[in-house]
Parts: C-alpha cells; sequence; structure tokens
C-alpha cells in the first residue's frame, strides 16, 4: 500500500531557503569577526613598522644634530638646550639621550645617565648588544637607537673603539601621531576579504554538493536503473537534511510505492476475472499453451471442460444483473471447491466457464465434468429474491484423442459444448466423427474471433455506379477477414459466425471502421451502403444508437443506407417496420436487399417504407439472353419508381448487361464489371 515502509518519525530537516539565508548570515558574521579580528592586528603591525621607521629617522635626526654640535665642540649645556629644542619643536616627541660608560668616564654623565642606565634594563640590554630596539605600548612607541662609534669619532673619544656603544638615543613616539599606509590597510583588508569569499564559495560549493546535487544525482542514477530493468521496488534513501530534497526523495518513494501498487493490481486485473476472481480467459490460453507443450514432452493426457449456464439471461431479466453477478460468484465458489489444487478454473465469458484438467484422461475427465455438473444442478442458490437453481451443459476435450494442440483443443471443447447444447442443455457431451460440420463452425468461429481481436476484420468497399453515366455514387461496405495479402469473404464465415452470435460483432467493427474512412474524407461525399444481420436489426438498442454514432463521427444520417433482407426481417417484421420508420425520421435512408429473392418481396413494399430496392442478382446476371430475368427486371423497376424508390441492379458482370439496364432506366448499377471490392487504403488505385 501506498506508504508502506516509511519512517514513523522523521530526521530533523531544514529548507534549502534556510540553509542558504542562515549560510549567507553565517558568512557575514565569519567575515565580520575575522574583519574585527584582523584590524588590531593589522593596526598593531602598521603601527610597528610605521613607528620604527619614523623613530629610526628621528633618532638619526636627533643623532646627526647632536653630532653635529659635538663636532663643533659643544659643551654639555649646548648639546642640552638642543636636545631641548628638539623637543620643543617635536612638543608630542620624547627624547632622551643617554651617554654610555665610556663617554661617562672620560666627559662625565649628563642627567642621571647612570641612574638610568642602572634602573632601565631595555638601556643596557641596547647597551650591551647593540640592537636598536623597538617597545610598542598602549599610547606610543617606544625607540631604543644605540650611537655606535665611528672612525671620526675616534678623535674626541680617545677612551673608546670603532664600533663601541657611545650612547643611547631614547625616544618615545606617540601613536595617535602615526599615520598608517592607507595602500596597505586596503590591500591586507581586501585579501583577507578575498579569503573568507573563497571559503564561503568553497563551503557552499560543497553544501549544496553534499545536500543538494548528490541526493538528486542517486535519485536520477536510481531512475535510469528502474527504468531499465522495471524494477519498481528500489527505494531512493531519505536522510537528507535539506528539506525539499528529503520530501522530493520521500514522495519520490511514496510514489513508487502507488505506482508499484497499481502495477500488482493490474496484473491482478489482466489476469482474474474481477467478479469472480477466477483466472480470465488470456490466462487461461495461458496456462492451456503451457500444459500442451507440457504433455507433448510426457506423453501425457490432459483434458478441458467448457461450462455454460443454461438459460443464464432469464435470470439477469428476472431478477437483475447484480442478482446474476451473485449467482456467478457462487458458481466459481463452487467449481473451484470441487477441484484439485493443481486443476484451473477461469471465467472465460458472461456466464462461461473453462477448467484445465492435468494429467487426466478422457475418462477421469467424463468423471470430473460430470461431478461438476451435478454439483451446479444440486446447488441451491439463497438469494435474496428466494432460492435459484441453474444447469450447466459441459463441452469435454481431451489430449491428445481430440486435438493436438492448445488452439484445437478450445475448439474441440467448443464444439463439444455446442453439442450439450443442441442435444437439450444440462449433460457433458464429447466430440465424436459425427461431429465434422460443427467442428468446422466452431473453427470459422474461431477463425473470426481471432480476427476481431487482431483488428484483421475490415470494410472493403464496392463501388455502386450510377448507370447514367457511370459516376460513383455510393460503395456498399462489406465483411473480410485479411490474412496477410489474401481476404476471405463474408460468404465464407457469416454463417458460422451467424451460429455462434458473433455476427452482432462483426457489423460494429465493419461498421466503426466505415465511419472511420468516411470521416477520413477518402470515400468523398459518396453514400455507404452497410449489410446488417439478423442479429443487429432485432437488437433495438444497438440500432438506436447508429444516428448517435454517425453524430460523433461528424457524418450527415443522410449518408448512410442501411440494408436488410427478408430473411432477418420476416422473423420480427412488426418490430423491424417501426425500428425502419423511427431511424428514417432522424435521416437514415433503407435499402431492400435481394428483392425477388422470396415470396414475401412484394409484400415488403406495402409495409415497409425504404428508399432504394436492390434487385436479386440471380434475374440481372442473364437479363441480356433470358427474356423472364429481363421481364422481371423491368416489372421490379417499374413498381419501384411507382413507389418513389430507387433502383439498384447487382451483379453486372458485363458492358452488355449495362447497357440494357441503362436503357430500362435502372438508376445505379454495381458489380465486378464497374468495381472490385477493395480495401480503404486501396480505392485510389
Amino acid at each position: 500500500m501506498p506508504g508502506r515502509g516509511l519512517p514513523l518519525h522523521k530526521p530533523a530537516r531544514i529548507s534549502i531557503t534556510r540553509v542558504v539565508f542562515l549560510l549567507s548570515l553565517f558568512a557575514t558574521a565569519l567575515a565580520f569577526g575575522v574583519v574585527m579580528l584582523i584590524s588590531g592586528e593589522v593596526r598593531e603591525k602598521s603601527v610597528r613598522d610605521l613607528a620604527r621607521d619614523e623613530a629610526r629617522q628621528t633618532s638619526t635626526l636627533v643623532f646627526e644634530t647632536l653630532y653635529a654640535a659635538m663636532r663643533k665642540g659643544w659643551s654639555k649645556s649646548e648639546i642640552a638646550d638642543v636636545i631641548l629644542r628638539l623637543q620643543t619643536a617635536l612638543p608630542d616627541l620624547r627624547i632622551d639621550v643617554i651617554r654610555g660608560p665610556a663617554v661617562i668616564s672620560q666627559f662625565g654623565e649628563l642627567a642621571g645617565d647612570l641612574e638610568a642606565l642602572r634602573s632601565d634594563p631595555l638601556l643596557k640590554q641596547v647597551l650591551e648588544t647593540g640592537q636598536e630596539t623597538l617597545v610598542p605600548g598602549t599610547t606610543g612607541i617606544r625607540y631604543l637607537y644605540p650611537v655606535k662609534a665611528k672612525e671620526e669619532c675616534l678623535v674626541c673619544h680617545t677612551m673608546a673603539k670603532q664600533g663601541d656603544i657611545n650612547g643611547i638615543i631614547d625616544i618615545t613616539y606617540p601613536i595617535h601621531s602615526l599615520k598608517v599606509s592607507l595602500d596597505y590597510v586596503l590591500n591586507t583588508v581586501l585579501a583577507y576579504f578575498f579569503g573568507i569569499l573563497v571559503l564561503l564559495s568553497a563551503a557552499l560549493y560543497l553544501k549544496l554538493k553534499f545536500f543538494v546535487a548528490l541526493p538528486i544525482t542517486n535519485m536520477v542514477g536510481l531512475m535510469q536503473e528502474i527504468i531499465q530493468h522495471t524494477d519498481l521496488s528500489r527505494r531512493v534513501k531519505t536522510s537528507g537534511i535539506i528539506s525539499e530534497v528529503a520530501d522530493l526523495s520521500e514522495y519520490f518513494n511514496k510514489l513508487l510505492y502507488t505506482v508499484e501498487d497499481y502495477q500488482h493490481r493490474l496484473e491482478e486485473l489482466s489476469i482474474r476475472d474481477p467478479l469472480t476472481r477466477l483466472y480470465n480467459r488470456r490466462k487461461f490460453d495461458e496456462f492451456l499453451d503451457h500444459e500442451a507443450d507440457r504433455a507433448k514432452r510426457t506423453g501425457d493426457s490432459f483434458c478441458i471442460a467448457h461450462i455454460d449456464l443454461d438459460d443464464f439471461k432469464n435470470i439477469n431479466d428476472t431478477f437483475g444483473h447484480p442478482i446474476g453477478d451473485l449467482v456467478l460468484k457462487e458458481i466459481a465458489s463452487v467449481l473451484v471447491r470441487e477441484v484439485r489444487r493443481t486443476d484451473v478454473v477461469a471465467r472465460v465469458g458472461a456466464d462461461e466457464f473453462s477448467v484445465l484438467l492435468p494429467e487426466t484422461d478422457p475418462e477421469e475427465g467424463r468423471q470430473v465434468a460430470d461431478k461438476l455438473r451435478q454439483t451446479i444442478t444440486d446447488l441451491a442458490l439463497g438469494l435474496p429474491v428466494g432460492g435459484v437453481r441453474v444447469t450447466a451443459s459441459i463441452g469435454l476435450a481431451s489430449f491428445p484423442d481430440n486435438a493436438e494442440n492448445a488452439r484445437k483443443m478450445s475448439i474441440a471443447a467448443d464444439v463439444a459444448l455446442y453439442k450439450a447444447k443442441r442435444s437439450g442443455k444440462n449433460q457433458v457431451a464429447v466430440i465424436g466423427e459425427s461431429d465434422d460440420t460443427t467442428a468446422v463452425i466452431f473453427s470459422q468461429g474461431e477463425m473470426v474471433r481471432t480476427a476481431l481481436a487482431e483488428g484483421r476484420l475490415v470494410p472493403f468497399f464496392q463501388p455502386i455506379v450510377a448507370a447514367a453515366d457511370g459516376t460513383i455514387a455510393a460503395y456498399e461496405v462489406l465483411a473480410r477477414v485479411v490474412d496477410g495479402d489474401s481476404a476471405v469473404c463474408a460468404g465464407d464465415f457469416i454463417e458460422a459466425a451467424e451460429e455462434l452470435g458473433l455476427a452482432g460483432e462483426i457489423d460494429d467493427a465493419v461498421f466503426d471502421r466505415a465511419l472511420e474512412a468516411m470521416s477520413a474524407g477518402i470515400l468523398g461525399n459518396a453514400k455507404v451502403f452497410v449489410n446488417l444481420s439478423a442479429k443487429s436489426i432485432t437488437n433495438r438498442e444497438r440500432m438506436l444508437s447508429i444516428p448517435r454514432r454517425l453524430a460523433e463521427a461528424g457524418i450527415a444520417p443522410a449518408r448512410v443506407v442501411l440494408e436488410i433482407t427478408e430473411r432477418e426481417a420476416l422473423p420480427h417484421f412488426g418490430d423491424v417496420v417501426s425500428m425502419v420508420n423511427e431511424l428514417r425520421a432522424q435521416g437514415l435512408a433503407f435499402a431492400l436487399d435481394d428483392f425477388g429473392s422470396g415470396f414475401s418481396s412484394f409484400l415488403y413494399l406495402k409495409y415497409i417504407t425504404v428508399d432504394y430496392v436492390k434487385i436479386e442478382g440471380s434475374f440481372v446476371r442473364q437479363v441480356v439472353t433470358d427474356p423472364r430475368d429481363r421481364i422481371m427486371v423491368e416489372h421490379i423497376h417499374s413498381m419501384a419508381k411507382s413507389f418513389g424508390m430507387i433502383t439498384i441492379a447487382e451483379f453486372v458482370e458485363d458492358q452488355d448487361t449495362l447497357e440494357l439496364l441503362r436503357e430500362m432506366g435502372i438508376d445505379l448499377c454495381q458489380g465486378f464489371h464497374l468495381g472490385m471490392p477493395k480495401a480503404v487504403d486501396k480505392l485510389s488505385t
């Protein structure tokens, strides 16, 4: 059933819209955090680098100024005055000049030099290492610049040697006075942002790939496998956290469950009868083919029994179809109960059943068939309308006694059933040597059934021409069974078809195909003459449906002429007269076919109003050489014209006959001389 096997509790999922939003929000927060995090480092690094450069420049400037003063021989007070002037000129800058021990020993210290050297480890470190030192602070940058003795300094500083540290210039530079390089800051920030964007793109790509693209790819792959192997049992995994993707997978699985369920149902319907749940005819034929092949290999016998309920139509007509359905279901249950598990029971028609009895010889088959018939006869059906009893006729055929293949086995069983019906019903019959004629009937009937099922029962069209100028006025529709390049005429199978109740199906098939040709414009504006069997003429519902079928096909009723004969009309004369009048009132035309072939032909002209009279072909064939035929044709034509009817001469086989009929004033002619019956696709040739 749809939904089976799905998890009871759905895992936590999130929509792809929310994922994109959260990812964007996370990326923004990440970028903001990174910028805030690196901004201090960028600032510190910028300040350090710039402070070092500016402090070095300032120290060099101070050193050069003091050195210039010292070269002039200035005293300590003059040097202190220079330092004071420098600090005055740069009020935010603090400059201290600390003399080294050698200079102090030779020239004395400035204010507190020795104390400063003792108390400040940095001064001592720079004095010992001779390395410039940058110390960042919260308010400023402290830069210690060692003054190394050069060769020219040794003239005055006699106690020093070249490379000694004569002193330290200690400069404290305020941070607010620094101006960070704009290019450096911009380049640094852009570099970081570029890195963040790369990370963001990579994260988005990975998320879309693993949470969206990969599940969809897996689903497409599964679809391809399902199409290739027709395996609807496969399912998509629904473990993704993206809700849209998970929902797509989940509902795709539900769709697969539904399709699989419907497939099982369709498979069941394709082999089972929906009312009785027995196998249908198609599945029964498969079992029969299989059993015939098996029996040929093993040499075993088997039997089939065709069962037809006697006068079942009376139950439907008396109690209604719902009661009839209950009877059929009860009969089906009885048949299944009375046979072996290895036997096959099928419903092959409205009230027809078939039973396949594997590994059963003719005598055993006869016993089983008699038991089934007696069980049905003794069955008292307790229905809402009261007790109902039915009987059944059974035809039994055995392999290989009655046939050597499945198709002939089925025909043999039908022949036996037909024999049981004609022998009084409620009995079991088998075929014998005297049943050859019946077998021929069923063989022809099987040919018609197969042709109907395969669409090979088609209309052929024979032209009906105007006698005066030879123009085509109409076509008569003739039934043919097409088998490859050959076509079987209706005369070779229509009697068997009527005997087996297939005439109505033939009429419907031919009529529908003729309507298709008319709708397609293949016949131009010509009228179409359609033959009707006794089965169709006496079926009032079928006859009165013709105007509706014409309207659905977009064909004017006046283009269709329905042909009736004395043989079909006589047994139901009153009903035929009423039905003809009703259909003529709706625009259809009628033709009285084979006029003159029976004793009642002239009586029909008195009571039935028709539009055309088709003169019996036996009078027309010899009309040129037989004066009596000529008299008959002339009188039929004269009488028909007096009634206002159009005459049609059949069996026009030569030009002399056509010329004579034209002289008589016959309206229309039909025959092999004027045109052979052809399939619709060959009418233009």
